[in-house]
């Protein structure tokens, strides 16, 4: 449905025909690690993100999943070499 509380026209899947079903019954702005991201949209009242009704929990533990300005690099583990094997090998 059509959004009529924060974010007055856009698509959202948490309004019904009784209000927002989001639990304090309204979306909450953007936090600052948001800043960046292509999911974030300005509205009359203010930046909200596209995707989560409350982006300040997706940042509680660490980096937010839907972020799209982060990239994550896979670390490449150092594997430890047993020198007895390694001079069994030769």
């Amino acid at each position: 449905m059509i959004c009529t509380t924060v974010r007055e026209g856009d698509d959202c899947v948490l309004m019904t025909a009784k209000g927002c079903g989001y639990n304090e019954g309204h979306c909450l702005p953007i936090v600052d690690e948001c800043n960046g991201c292509q999911r974030c949209a300005e509205f009359k009242t203010g930046n909200y993100c596209a995707s989560a009704p409350d982006p300040s929990l997706k940042w509680k533990n660490g980096n937010c999943n839907l972020a799209t300005h982060v990239k994550t690099v896979a670390a490449s583990k150092k594997q430890k070499i047993n020198p007895i094997k390694a001079s069994k090998r030769r």
